[in-house]
């Protein structure tokens, strides 16, 4: 006899269960699609509260390693230097080999990411595909022991940004669900990438903005605006020559001469007279910024490259783009830092401080120095090979005593500036005063004459300038003598320690050592002062 309480089909406390009706079914879909949205919902109350890309990525990649049990997790972006590659912009990796690296570029054709792309759909990889796949993206994934994961496409209205990607150490670690809610994710994440890249445009174009602001006004205070070079001599007329010659091409040039000789305004002339006149003219002085900031100064920071380095900062070289960069004391720069001078001349690319994306510029570059360079490259004080570049095209601006024909015609041109700007009316100077000025030797060239003037200027209250002529009388023309006794005497000095060392130049008892100096250095002297064995007696 059988059980009332039993059945063919199953034990009496299966049939006390009762059975799952359409109800229960839609509200149990009703709870998963509640918890879906509410998730949904944490993550876009994260991302919108950012607007830095690095703060959006590790939002979501923290909601993702909770949800969703992984090991890997990377943001890739289209890369806009290099069309039909891709470039890995961040990663999240704490227990990887550092195979797989930030700024990363790798074709679309060489990893899962491209396919998502292409495909605009979530793309899921396995190890075999990887070996099928066969490329150095694939290879790295492997190496890596990632032998699951999805690459997920990150959608705006107008293009695909770049893709999501999440992957394990354990095969099938995503399931269908798992990539669907992805896929609402990576919706919201796009959006808010969306947004951040453009706040980081728009920071980018502000800090540029500033800066460029900050550069013209410095030229504004400058006050000297040199658009044409004043003077006749043939010296200069050689100069202009040179600077017609050169300026059309976008080789490097390099101004030498003594300061003061208006190396400055020859770069100028140069970049004037060339294709990229209508570009930036950028300048900086590298030895009036320490050393620790010159780096910077020229290449730009990220935020939070050192202390105090609060946001990113574009370099010089960014900002004359297209134009020209002009290296005053071009000699100041660090040996440390030279080699990365050396590789912008050569490559047009460098990276920015405490940053690893490599950016390219369309920069000429006319430096200038008042330092013997070959010296220091002998002394090993400056790369050679940074010289060499350098020196495609030297040029050296005379100083003012080589030119004495055209002290006239600036001290009449600084005469008429400063009284525009100080309101007087000068129209004569005295003779006298500029026979004075023509004699004198102007060891601070131009500069220390236009000094001169502003000062006469202001001690001038009618018409005439009155030029303080005792300070000139004090030293006429002394210094050029002086300059050349003392190159004589360094000269009989290093012949006779030659001499009393049978001309030998290094090692023990030889004249480097008896001078104090290194034997390069006593051989870069003695070809300055034209001494040499065979013509001395």
């Amino acid at each position: 006899m059988s059980n009332p309480h039993t059945s063919e089909s199953g034990s009496p406390s299966d049939l006390l269960q009762p059975a799952e009706t359409p109800v229960d079914a839609a509200q149990a879909e009703l709870a998963r699609e509640r918890d879906r949205l509410r998730l949904l919902l944490e993550v876009n109350n994260a991302v919108v509260s950012n607007l830095e890309l690095p703060d959006v990525f590790a939002v979501i990649s923290a909601f993702c390693r909770d949800l969703f049990r992984h090991e890997y997790t990377s943001l890739a972006l289209m890369d806009r230097e290099s069309p039909g590659k891709i470039r890995l912009h961040a990663v999240d990796f704490p227990s990887g080999k550092r195979l797989i690296r930030e700024e990363m570029v790798f074709p679309l054709d060489q990893v899962p990411s491209g396919e998502a792309i292409e495909s605009r759909k979530s793309v899921r990889f396995d190890r075999e595909s990887l070996e099928r796949m066969g490329t150095e993206g694939a290879k790295l994934l492997l190496a890596e022991g990632l032998v699951s994961g999805v690459c997920l496409p990150l959608l705006t209205r107008n293009a695909v940004l770049g893709t999501l990607n999440l992957a394990s150490y354990r095969p099938g670690a995503f399931s269908d669900a798992d990539i669907e809610l992805l896929g609402q994710v990576a919706v919201q994440f796009a959006i808010a990438l969306e947004n951040a890249l453009a706040y980081c445009e728009i920071e980018e174009l502000k800090n540029r903005l500033a800066e460029e602001n900050l550069i013209l006004e410095d030229e504004m205070r400058s006050g000297y605006q040199f658009e044409d070079i004043v003077g006749e001599s043939a010296a200069l007329q050689h100069v202009l020559r040179q600077v017609e010659t050169v300026a059309p091409t976008d080789s490097s040039v390099l101004l030498l001469g003594e300061t003061g000789t208006g190396k400055e305004r020859v770069a100028r002339a140069i970049h004037n007279l060339s294709r990229r006149s209508k570009a930036p003219f950028v300048k900086i002085n590298c030895a009036a910024i320490p050393a620790g900031l010159l780096e910077s100064e020229l290449f730009g920071h990220e935020k939070g490259a050192f202390t105090g380095a609060v946001s990113q900062k574009v370099g010089r070289f960014e900002l004359a783009e297209g134009g020209t960069i002009f290296l005053d004391e071009v000699g100041d720069i660090p040996i440390e830092l030279q080699p990365k001078l050396l590789r912008v001349l050569q490559e047009q690319e460098f990276e920015r401080l405490g940053g690893s994306r490599t950016i390219r510029v369309n920069t000429r570059v006319v430096a200038a120095t008042n330092r013997d360079l070959s010296s220091m490259v002998a002394e090993r004080q400056f790369r050679s090979d940074l010289f060499y570049r350098l020196n495609v095209f030297p040029i050296r601006v005379p100083p003012l005593r080589e030119r004495r024909e055209d002290i006239p015609l600036l001290v009449r041109f600084f005469a008429q500036m400063y009284s525009r700007r100080m309101n007087r009316n000068i129209d004569t100077i005295p003779s006298e005063s500029m026979e004075a000025m023509v004699r004198y030797p102007w060891p601070g060239n131009v500069r220390e004459l236009e000094n001169l003037v502003e000062r006469a200027v202001i001690l001038s209250p009618g018409s005439v300038l009155r030029v303080p002529v005792a300070e000139l009388r004090a030293v006429d023309a002394a210094p050029a003598s002086t300059a050349s006794t003392l190159m004589d005497m360094e000269r009989d000095h290093i012949l006779q320690v030659l001499r009393d060392s049978k001309w030998k130049l290094s090692g023990p008892g030889g004249a480097a050592l008896r001078l104090g100096l290194k034997r390069t250095t006593l051989q870069s002297r003695m070809k300055k002062l034209g001494i040499e064995k065979s013509r001395t007696p």
